[in-house]
């Protein structure tokens, strides 16, 4: 009896999976919950930086919902040659936060700032969209020294907001870092533990999301939980248009933005290095050119709607990986939740009522599998070999400076800060360099024989 074979080209890759209707929506929540504290603050800190009152604030925030959710529908579902088609979460960049916050300071009616900040991200969008096709190239610069090593910063990296957020909302309020919150924190943290050691299937993949409900309902008692968010929201509204005028161009701000698309582009191709290896689905120069075109798009068109600057989520990938669901269309799913947030603030708050301890507990587990996976990446990478354990080091090393030493550089420029206080950005600059000088430039090249997938002529899995 002769076996059947299956022809490979039939098979439907499991980023390209739909699953069933209540699997896909309740997936794309648990995406929405990771990554939402992420995509408020920005509007907040700015927003609160110019004076806006509560309603603008609340307005801002649903803005930058709506156009985190579009971003995030050019990434999954793609267009033309944008979006990676990965399960790759957009929303806004908080690398922006600095000098956005500078362009307010030094404008001279307050009124102007965010028409000066959206100009300045439309230009830096359209130069970046230019630029994607040129910036992927740097791919093969990626092999899995480089690759793990930036896997593993960004899980690091995203670990303090997971322990500041177990600490409170408010680093200034007199409960911050109180027992409460902590114990709240360690509670989620372990019936996150709990249910992906003693369940199966779809409970077990949605671990983080019962946890953050059950963490929730176990902090009302405590009164940490505020519901006020979903009683002053209305029900519908839309962000209309420039709401804060019309766009403004100053080269200043253009400039400092421009600095920040680089450092997002940077990190967004580790991100999608990061995310293709997780789900088995190496992202190659063709794919990354298209995610790059999908953020870079995205921020250009966001401030349309209010919005600023957006850029990968490395906490969802920290998701993908720990519950193996790998579909794209997940995360669109997640897209669309977000579109309805930003048209329906009520929505939008109740997502808001999870106190931010029990954030920070669910985010252990979350940016720990990151990490967990660039040491995987690393496993694979050839350790045994001198140079490449002197490039890791380094690397880990020159990433870890702004978490462990945040104050290392500040005699330095504000822009040139941009990038030096990104541990994900100096980091990979200093593992492509190094792997450049210890196994590409003369004898270190022979000494080489771990190569990149792209190195080696193998054939990539299709982006689409």
């Amino acid at each position: 009896m002769t076996a059947q074979i299956v022809d490979p080209v039939d098979e439907i890759h499991p980023v390209d999976e739909k699953l069933p209707a209540v699997k896909m929506a309740t997936s794309g929540l648990q995406h929405v919950a990771a990554m939402y504290a992420g995509v408020v603050a920005p509007p907040l800190i700015v927003g609160a930086a110019i004076g806006l009152t509560g309603t603008e604030l609340t307005f801002l925030t649903g803005a930058c919902l709506f156009t985190a959710g579009l971003a995030t529908f050019l990434q999954t579902l793609g267009i033309w040659k944008i979006g990676a088609r990965l399960p790759f979460v957009n929303g806004v960049t908080f690398a922006g936060v600095a000098p956005m916050t500078a362009i307010v300071a030094s404008a001279h009616d307050k009124s102007d700032a965010l028409p000066i900040i959206y100009g300045a991200v439309i230009v830096a969008g359209l130069l970046g969209f230019v630029a994607a096709p040129f910036f992927s190239k740097a791919v093969r610069f990626f092999p899995p020294v480089v690759t793990g090593t930036v896997i593993t910063l960004i899980g690091v990296s995203l670990l303090p907001v997971a322990f500041n957020w177990a600490q409170g909302p408010n680093p200034a309020a007199h409960d911050y870092g109180s027992t409460t919150n902590l114990g709240l924190a360690g509670i989620t943290l372990l019936i996150v533990l709990a249910l992906r050691r003693f369940t199966r299937g779809f409970v077990k993949q949605i671990a983080v999301l019962l946890g953050l409900v059950a963490g929730t309902l176990v902090a009302i008692p405590f009164g940490v939980t505020d519901f006020g968010p979903v009683a002053d929201a209305d029900v519908i509204g839309f962000p209309s248009p420039f709401h804060f005028g019309a766009p403004q161009f100053q080269v200043a701000a253009i400039l400092s933005m421009c600095v920040v698309m680089v450092v997002s582009m940077t990190e967004s191709t580790a991100d999608m290095l990061a995310l293709g290896e997780i789900v088995e689905r190496p992202a190659d120069e063709r794919t990354i050119a298209a995610g790059l075109r999908a953020d870079t798009l995205g921020s250009a068109l966001s401030p349309l709607f209010n919005g600023f600057m957006c850029s990968a989520f490395a906490q969802n990938i920290g998701l993908v990986a720990m519950t193996r669901i790998r579909s794209r269309f997940v995360v669109a799913t997640g897209g669309a939740f977000l579109v309805l947030m930003g048209l329906c603030p009520m929505a939008a708050s109740l997502i808001a009522v999870v106190p931010r301890p029990v954030l920070g507990g669910a985010g252990v587990v979350l940016f720990g599998s990151v990490a967990a996976s660039g040491i995987q990446t690393l496993v694979r990478a050839g350790l045994e070999k001198d140079n490449n354990v002197l490039i890791v080091a380094v690397s880990l090393a020159v990433g870890l400076i702004p978490i462990t030493a945040p104050d290392f550089y500040h005699a330095f420029p504000e822009t040139a800060r941009i990038v030096l206080d990104s541990g994900i950005s100096t980091g990979c600059v200093a593992a492509v360099l190094l792997n450049l000088v210890f196994n590409h430039l003369g004898r270190g090249r022979e000494a080489e024989d771990v190569t990149h997938p792209m190195e080696s002529g193998e054939e990539l899995a299709p982006a689409h």
